[in-house]
């Protein structure tokens, strides 16, 4: 049990650790940094999402035989449409842009700054409880350190967000305090609702390759919906494609290596 419980604490130290360079960082990212950082976390998501969980949601399904793979897909689209109706829900701003999105409000820009991270940060949280859950409940597709290499994995990829999220309300006169503050925030959602993964999965075992695959869905929607567009945006720039390939490969070896 304790395995699962620094499993889920080391995602949040990540971000934690990423929000600590307001303190030490004089100036803003660059755009071309943001977009580095933001290249590598997709890439970590999207290779996890496939080692981590859609893999050893197909093998958990094995019983099926040629339809084993209906579990994973099912669990998929759960996981896409459960971000859709948090996207639509929750008033967020995305990093770099103008509009904010979900229904109207009068919260405060930051606010939704940092409400944009959080949702990012949902399905990250859920991917490493879900794995744990499998670990604690003895599937056999999920070992120790498949388990670690997934916290691992989004603790890296944390560590730029954390920092991505406190410098640029540094940036807009927040004291450095407050933008450390929301950075924490924006990641604690992750040990949360990791550890509500871990009982549901535990009320419900035989639903572990939807939880799985749910884990994944909701993970690939950030990737492509937040990620992918903000590395994109502006000037044509090949950098965090680049990066998207370090991560995707630093995550699939991490997975390999350890699983």
């Amino acid at each position: 049990m304790s395995g699962a419980f620094w499993g889920l604490l080391i995602p949040f130290l990540g971000t934690t650790a990423g929000a600590a360079c307001v303190f030490f960082m004089r100036r803003a990212l660059s755009l071309t940094v943001q977009r580095a950082l933001t290249g590598f976390a997709a890439g970590v998501m999207v290779a996890a999402s496939i080692w981590s969980l859609l893999i050893p949601a197909i093998e958990q399904s094995a019983t099926l035989g040629k339809w084993s793979f209906l579990p994973a897909l099912a669990g998929f689209w759960l996981g896409i449409l459960f971000l859709l109706l948090l996207d639509h829900t929750i008033p967020h701003l995305h990093r770099n842009a103008d509009q904010a999105e979900g229904p109207r409000s009068r919260l405060a820009r930051t606010t939704m700054m940092v409400l944009a991270v959080t949702l990012h940060n949902i399905p990250e949280g859920m991917a490493v409880g879900v794995v744990y859950a499998g670990l604690l409940h003895g599937s056999t597709e999920i070992t120790a350190g498949g388990a670690m290499a997934l916290a691992l994995g989004i603790a890296i990829q944390n560590f730029p967000e954390g920092a991505i999220i406190s410098m640029p309300l540094h940036a807009e006169r927040m004291r450095k305090g407050r933008a450390f503050f929301y950075g924490v925030l924006s990641g604690a959602v992750e040990p949360v609702f990791g550890a509500l993964t871990i009982l549901a999965a535990g009320l419900i075992v035989p639903a572990m390759p939807y939880l799985l695959s749910f884990a994944a869905g909701a993970m690939l929607y950030v990737v492509v919906e937040e990620l992918i567009p903000e590395m994109s945006a502006g000037r044509h720039s090949n950098v965090g494609v680049m990066l998207f390939a370090v991560g995707f490969t630093c995550m699939m070896a991490l997975d390999v290596a350890l699983g």
